[in-house]
């Protein structure tokens, strides 16, 4: 890709500027078409302020077919006229242009603005739905906003656009549908179903879906109404209000729920809220919008041939972004599931260089169609393991290559058992013992001092170790035998592996790195079953009876112990994990997401995860968080910044509270570090009652571990 920019925007000739405005006019006909243009939005809106920055210093070279000024760039067109010009929005990229951009307001206006609204800056595509008598007739896209594309035959599709609205009304609909989270992942699934392309993005899949026709297949969207035309006399947050009566969805049923602010501090102040909610909404943002509120200040302010003046963009950092998949490479886990990884041209997404990318299996990578080669998109929300979601076809150039599968374990050569989609080495764990034990050893399992990566590669290379039961068979003469191996450190060692022996049920489950379960699932295994005997006799049916295993996560259980039999009878005869029993605890209820009060898979998935939590902490009713629900971020200070997070949860539910990881309308605390972030922000969002760490541990002292 062409450089057309300087670090201060400025384009490097005349010649950069004509190849800019021709660059910016495809990819904009691209991504207001079907979506799958190959610039991201970082470098979209960076190569137009490149060119509007040279358009100002050069007035007499404009040429006319330049995006600036022009709705959708000026590289979309309609049909069917709009009743009103359905503009775009300019765009700021901080806190002092928005700051600059408010004053400016002001100084047009003469007055301070009454108010502003803030609301989210969905990314999807804006369309304009036509009401006679409360009746939907028409759906337009914006098209170059004096017309658009009758997208009507699409209409049925879209969940929060109603076909009758409450009352019997004229009026035009105006706002965003797009693929919630939950819904790209759907629909990409019954693509892969119908032998079709994975969408690459959740906007192109948006575009691709509203446009198709024929299909032979149904992909439901979901429309976002925040604004309309014959409601006019409305200020902003009233008129969002009017469309929810009407029977519209509108973003007010969201965490970053549109918000009235009396000043631009408020302002800046919603925009950081909003911000940290990103990662966990159920739906793609590329920024957050900020409007002057009341009808009076937009009708003075006016509207511009391209935007109004009376509102604006807030631009965030793109999330998605394109780049090159270099090559695919094969990583055997611990326990011998064979993964690939995409390996990337270096890319920054939101700050962050990421060079490597989850491919999640073998089957997907063949259902996407990838090629080595390939322009992806490559998508980071948060903390989340940056993914590749999938190639840009049409930008395929001849010169990608397939995808090599391995034929044998890249690992230890042995063969590959190819019946799951997840692929495995047929020797299971056994070709990764030193990633095995290091993990049981691993503080939140067995934690054992002095078992780190080096002399867990001494213990399985002399042939003394190999699997976690081994070490509790080791002696003092033989860990002599080892290099750099003294007195001091065996005797510290032995002394840490009896230790060991007798460590909590849950510890000992979790050392065993169970397929589908990890830390918080074993304490609610153990505490279900009580000793490990009623573990290995449990079958599917039981083990689905636990509080968060569903059928398809039992069978995997079930049949992960069933493996692990030859292991678990050697921990008995060493007296590991049989002689501690742990308090039994009724199994809850199957949870019934439809219970969630949001319509998202992300809300019912933490109903889920905090109804299953409920019990836990059921034989500690009395303590100082009886009945709370708890949720830990950031880092702690002070007591508790000895404690992993683990150890977090258990002394939470100690104390008779129930641990959870996401922040919801059931959340009755938040415990606060430092550098906590978009948890935070949401207990703050909801009322939430937060602690910080000191506070938090003042609470629970009598509960807290003895130095």
């Amino acid at each position: 890709m062409m450089t057309f920019m300087t670090e201060n925007s400025a384009l490097l000739s005349p010649a950069a500027y004509v190849q800019a405005v021709t660059t910016a006019v495809a990819a904009s006909a691209a991504y207001y078409g079907d979506g799958t243009t190959p610039l991201g939005d970082d470098e979209y809106d960076g190569l137009l302020r490149a060119i509007a920055a040279y358009e100002e210093a050069h007035p007499d070279e404009v040429l006319a077919e330049s995006p600036t000024g022009k709705v959708a760039g000026g590289a979309v067109q309609g049909d069917v006229p709009h009743s009103v010009p359905m503009l775009s929005l300019d765009n700021v990229f901080d806190a002092d242009e928005l700051a600059e951009w408010a004053a400016g307001l002001e100084r047009r206006l003469g007055h301070p603005v009454a108010a502003w609204c803030v609301e989210p800056k969905l990314d999807g595509l804006a369309v304009a739905a036509r009401y006679r008598g409360g009746r939907l007739v028409q759906v337009l896209t914006r098209g170059d906003g004096l017309a658009g594309e009758d997208i009507t035959h699409a209409a049925d599709a879209v969940l929060g656009l109603p076909p009758v609205l409450t009352q019997p009304v004229d009026v035009e609909l105006r706002g965003e549908v797009l693929l919630t989270t939950a819904q790209f992942e759907e629909a990409n699934r019954i693509r892969l179903a119908h032998e079709a392309t994975a969408f690459a993005h959740p906007r192109s899949g948006a575009a691709g879906t509203l446009r198709a026709k024929d299909r032979p297949y149904r992909i439901e969207l979901t429309f976002f109404a925040y604004g309309a035309i014959g409601l006019d006399d409305l200020g902003h947050a009233a008129l969002l209000e009017e469309l929810a009566a009407l029977g519209a969805n509108t973003a007010a049923s969201t965490a970053a729920a549109p918000m009235r602010c009396e000043t631009v501090e408020q302002v800046q102040e919603r925009i950081d809220v909003i911000a940290g909610l990103r990662a966990d909404l159920p739906f793609g943002i590329d920024g957050v919008v900020v409007k002057a509120d009341t009808a009076e200040d937009q009708q003075q302010a006016g509207n511009g041939s391209r935007a109004p003046r009376w509102a604006v963009a807030r631009k965030l950092a793109a999330e998605h972004k394109v780049t090159r998949l270099l090559a695919v490479e094969w990583n055997v886990g611990r326990t011998g599931i064979i993964a690939p990884r995409a390996v990337l041209e270096p890319v920054v997404i939101d700050g962050v260089t990421v060079t490597y990318a989850t491919l999640h299996n073998p089957s997907d990578i063949t259902r996407r169609g990838l090629m080595i080669g390939d322009q992806v998109f490559v998508y980071r929300a948060g903390d989340v393991i940056p993914r590749v979601e999938a190639p840009l076809v049409d930008q395929r150039t001849g010169a990608e290559s397939p995808v090599v599968f391995p034929e044998a374990c890249p690992r230890c050569g042995d063969a590959i058992d190819t019946s799951e989609q997840r692929w495995r080495c047929v020797r299971g764990r056994s070709c990764q013992a030193v990633a095995s034990v290091i993990y049981a050893a691993g503080r939140d399992q067995l934690d054992i001092e002095g078992l780190g990566g080096t002399r867990a590669i001494q213990l399985v290379e002399a042939g003394l170790v190999k699997d976690v039961a081994d070490l509790f068979t080791l002696t003092r003469d033989q860990l002599l035998g080892l290099e750099r191996m003294g007195e001091t450190s065996a005797t510290n060692l032995l002394a840490a592996i009896e230790t060991a022996r007798g460590a909590a049920l849950s510890r000992v489950f979790c050392a065993l790195g169970v397929r589908g379960t990890g830390r918080t699932m074993s304490r609610r295994i153990a505490a279900y079953f009580g000793s490990m005997a009623a573990i290995r006799a449990a079958d599917a049916d039981t083990l689905a009876g636990v509080a968060g295993i569903g059928t398809e996560k039992a069978r995997v259980i079930a049949a992960e112990l069933l493996e692990l039999a030859p292991l678990l009878d050697k921990l008995q005869a060493q007296q590991v994990g049989t002689q501690v029993s742990e308090p039994h605890r009724p199994a809850t209820e199957a949870t019934d997401a439809t219970a969630a009060t949001d319509a998202t898979a992300a809300t019912a998935a933490t109903a889920a995860t905090e109804a299953t939590a409920a019990t836990e902490g059921a034989d500690s009713a009395g303590g100082p968080l009886a009945g709370q629900a708890v949720v830990v971020t950031g880092s702690m200070t002070g007591p508790l910044a000895v404690l992993s997070r683990n150890e977090m949860n258990e002394l939470i539910e100690r104390a008779g509270g129930r641990a959870s990881s996401s922040v919801s309308k059931r959340t009755t605390l938040v415990v606060a570090g430092e550098k906590a972030g978009s948890k935070r922000a949401k207990a703050e969002e909801l009322g939430i009652r937060i602690l910080d760490s000191e506070e938090f541990a003042a609470l629970v002292a009598d509960l807290l571990p003895t130095t």
